[in-house]
């Protein structure tokens, strides 16, 4: 039996009394989480666990609320915390500026907790599910793998992250040998086994939690490696390979073995700027084209330099 998932609430006001009142009030339901000053719930805000939903007060000395929220909502890692404002304030104006900020909420003092916690509790199932569509928009519908378009997004930010701190990033491509005449010869739904199976052999060959593995299209699949060089890169690669030969899936229809093999294209270079992640990407690709002129079920690399490109 799976324990359900208790949620965190970052209670933010500057009176020490409201701070107990509030967390008095949902501790039974929720992990509570208080803050003073702005500043503090900004940091709470960014650290890890992350809340899942913020009350925030208006009147606050530092920051006031209107200006936290602003914050949070110009930040990525906070932008998506579901924002409610608790205030004393009764005037439809600054309950206007507050949702034209990111709040999803206002809630009127003096506290009514019945109220406050209908109100958590709805915006919180309003966040799960869009918590739920956003990962499945990511995912690969069939190995349930990164797909392309987060591999593409993460790419791009990778490529930028690595373009300021002028570190190596690595990419591998990697491609199932004669998939084709798989399909053709033991049909779609064996087809489909295959793909899930292999996945799973290159999920687990990933030993980084940094590491990201997508489909990359049909039966062709990549993995992003932040800060990684090319013996890194390499071993990662070659591990692949092998877990794929590994699974002894019959194909009596590949020109290279009797099973399934894979060949894998592979690159590690520093990146100077984020638009050069396109002729990384390029290079890997080339490596696998090679990978499959030299015989398939092998790891060809890449050399380039963006500098020379």
């Amino acid at each position: 039996m799976t324990s359900r998932r208790v949620y965190d609430i970052l209670i933010v006001d500057d009176v020490k009394e409201n701070l107990r009142i509030l967390a008095n009030g949902l501790i039974d339901q929720y992990q509570i989480q208080v803050a003073d000053r702005g500043y503090k719930a900004i940091e709470l805000a960014k650290a890890s666990p992350q809340p899942d939903l913020i009350l925030l007060d208006v009147m606050m000395p530092d920051l006031d609320g209107f200006e936290v929220c602003r914050l949070l909502k110009n930040d990525p890692k906070t932008q998506d915390i579901p924002v409610i404002f608790v205030t004393a304030l009764n005037d439809p104006s600054e309950e206007a500026r507050g949702l034209d900020l990111g709040a999803v909420d206002f809630i009127s003092k003096p506290f009514n907790l019945p109220v406050i916690r209908s109100r958590v509790r709805s915006h919180l199932n309003l966040k799960i599910k869009t918590d739920m569509l956003e990962q499945m928009s990511h995912l690969d519908g069939l190995t349930h793998i990164a797909n392309r378009r987060l591999l593409d997004e993460r790419l791009l930010d990778e490529a930028k992250r690595h373009a300021r701190n002028g570190q190596i990033l690595g990419l591998i491509m990697m491609d199932i040998d004669y998939f084709k005449a798989y399909n053709d010869h033991y049909g779609h739904g064996k087809g489909d086994e295959c793909l899930i199976a292999v996945a799973s052999a290159l999920k687990q060959a990933i030993h980084r939690p940094s590491d990201l593995l997508a489909r990359y299209g049909g039966e062709e699949f990549a993995v992003i490696l932040p800060d990684t060089d090319q013996e890194g890169v390499m071993q990662l690669a070659e591990r692949m390979r092998l877990a794929v030969s590994r699974l002894q899936i019959k194909h009596e229809y590949s020109s290279v073995a009797n099973h399934v093999t894979i060949s894998v294209g592979a690159i590690a270079s520093q990146i100077k700027e984020s638009h050069s992640v396109q002729a990384l990407a390029k290079h890997a690709d080339l490596a696998l084209y090679r990978a499959k002129k030299s015989g398939r079920n092998c790891v060809k690399y890449a050399r380039w330099e963006p500098e020379v490109e």
